[in-house]
């Protein structure tokens, strides 16, 4: 056996320990990209939180602590009348404003909801067969543009069924304004020729962008920008806490119903048993971000604040 020379020793030697420095080395760098990296991923699910947190899960934490007045924001050239020249001087003490919500089915508050001073429905929700849960008196509807030839189809059912019912449609100016287009404004101004019992008006141009204001000034998002629709809830809330003096809201589930206990099958519209579940729109449309969606949600915990302001009081669920 050739002998190994010392030179040839420590050459190896130098080799042995500069590969177990290059190891060290190694793990130590590898050691510090994962650290990096986990702070990086917990960083980012803190941020995330902070823009989709679910209190609400659509409320910047940037947004306004000082709200709006809802009493004092509306302006008087807000509704434009639809047949002559009449004007919005509805105002109640006493309303009861009843959702489409399923959570009225068996709760029998029909006859309480008929003796409130005013009653406000949205949209196309019936009251013929369900006057048991949900009541019969209408004095005030208010109805998306979406709805309206589902309310038009019925006449009998949703404009006139009380001696007097003040509809209010919303939509985009460009569906609503006289001179548009669309054919949703005829539909309406026939509707208003059909029944002199109806009093019907239409959001102005300026109002919705109003409304629009508000929920950023509530939120800190702007809703176009965000990729939100407002619902029909969020316009009748408003409209209600400017008409009256005390709201008692019926059916509306509180902000965390469907995160702290997800419920059985409840159907979103309590005339409408094969249609969508309750929570799955909910969640869905608050957490979607491409397209535009209704926040659900977070419109729900305004309104959990606006409570506070102006006398408004959830019932069946109480919250």
């Amino acid at each position: 056996m050739t002998p190994v020379k010392p030179e040839s020793t420590l050459c190896l030697a130098k080799v042995i320990l500069l590969f177990n420095l290059l190891q060290v080395e190694s793990y130590v760098v590898a050691t510090a990209i994962f650290v990096l990296t986990t702070l990086l991923i917990i960083y980012s699910s803190s941020s995330g939180n902070d823009s989709l947190h679910y209190k609400g899960e659509f409320i910047s934490h940037a947004v306004s602590r000082t709200p709006i007045n809802v009493k004092k924001w509306a302006t008087k050239d807000g509704y434009f009348p639809v047949i002559g020249n009449k004007t919005m001087r509805l105002h109640c003490g006493q309303c009861a404003l009843i959702t489409s919500s399923s959570h009225l089915l068996g709760s029998e508050m029909g006859s309480e909801i008929d003796k409130t001073e005013c009653t406000i429905r949205m949209n196309d929700a019936p009251t013929t067969g369900y006057e048991k849960d949900v009541g019969s008196k209408t004095t005030l509807r208010v109805v998306a543009h979406s709805s309206v030839y589902r309310v038009i189809r019925k006449p009998q059912e949703f404009l006139n069924k009380s001696q007097e019912t003040v509809c209010i449609f919303w939509g985009p100016p460009q569906k609503m304004l006289k001179n548009s287009r669309g054919n949703v404004y005829r539909l309406i101004h026939q509707a208003g020729l059909a029944f002199s019992s109806m009093s019907a008006f239409v959001i102005a141009p300026k109002r919705m962008q109003q409304f629009d204001d508000l929920f950023q000034r509530a939120t800190g998002r702007d809703r176009k920008k965000s990729h939100s629709w407002l619902s029909t809830g969020w316009f009748t809330m408003v409209i209600a806490i400017e008409l009256c003096d005390h709201v008692q809201v019926y059916g509306m589930a509180p902000p965390n119903h469907c995160r702290v206990a997800p419920p059985k099958h409840v159907p979103y519209h309590y005339y409408e048993p094969k249609g969508p579940d309750e929570c799955k729109t909910f969640v869905g449309n608050e957490r979607a971000k491409k397209g535009n969606h209704h926040r659900f949600i977070t419109e729900k915990d305004v309104f959990a604040e606006w409570a506070k302001l102006y006398n408004v009081s959830f019932l069946h669920p109480s919250w």
